[in-house]
């Protein structure tokens, strides 16, 4: 019986590293690549602002080919699902059978997430959705996922928290009424070790910058990449 060929959403961070690690255990099914969209105009990884260097990095410690869409910046929904359109069609031509995402909570987002593949063929995928948020949290940490804070909504938390490491110290700091996982936009990471990697991709935070409400951690390879 042949295994079912499926496509990972990939944001960079720990959600989707942790899908990925949920996924290889499933052996029914074969993952072909990982599908991030890129602000085209700063090559890097749209909403995380990470570095398209890095995201390449953990492409390759994952093992598995990049699928880049590329979005103009600012991007209209109109040709944001122009481009999802192409990859989309691109999959079927590489006879992709599912699409799988890192959603844990937002119904609305999966029901958007099933419209763009409805009548497509592609199957929707969602491997963690309906976990308890705070179980899963502590579930990643444990199972020796490693990320750091690679953008934070200063209307909910600190400036100072970008570039943070996401492990149990910063679970215990984190305001009652945000997600243990940023569900809600929060905070985004990056996941440069775990599990679901081959190796530890090196990585410091050189600084901060805060733009329209946003404090992103600028994360690069470090220095000493011994």
């Amino acid at each position: 019986m042949s295994r079912r060929r499926v496509l990972l959403s990939w944001s960079s961070g720990k959600d989707s590293a942790w899908t990925l690690q949920v996924l290889r255990r499933d052996a029914s099914l074969a993952l072909v690549g990982l599908l991030t969209t890129i602000n085209e105009s700063v090559q890097r990884v749209a909403m995380h602002g990470v570095a398209d260097e890095l995201l390449a990095a953990q492409a390759e410690a994952a093992g598995l080919p990049l699928w880049r869409i590329a979005l103009p910046s600012p991007c209209s929904n109109d040709e944001y699902e122009a481009r999802m359109r192409a990859a989309i069609e691109r999959a079927k031509q590489e006879q992709v059978d599912a699409i799988a995402f890192g959603d844990l909570f937002l119904a609305d987002i999966r029901a958007y997430r099933e419209r763009m593949l409805a009548g497509t063929g592609i199957a929707p995928l969602f491997p963690l959705f309906g976990a308890d948020t705070a179980v899963l949290a502590r579930e990643m940490i444990g199972g020796g996922l490693r990320a750091k804070l690679a953008c934070v909504d200063t209307a909910k938390l600190p400036a100072s928290l970008a570039g943070r490491e996401f492990d149990a110290a910063l679970l215990r700091e984190l305001p009652a009424n945000v997600d243990p996982c940023g569900e809600n936009g929060e905070l985004h990471t990056f996941a440069y070790a775990g599990p679901m990697f081959a190796r530890a991709i090196p990585v410091e935070h050189a600084g901060t910058v805060v733009r329209d409400g946003f404090a992103f951690a600028d994360l690069r390879f470090a220095r000493d990449r011994r």
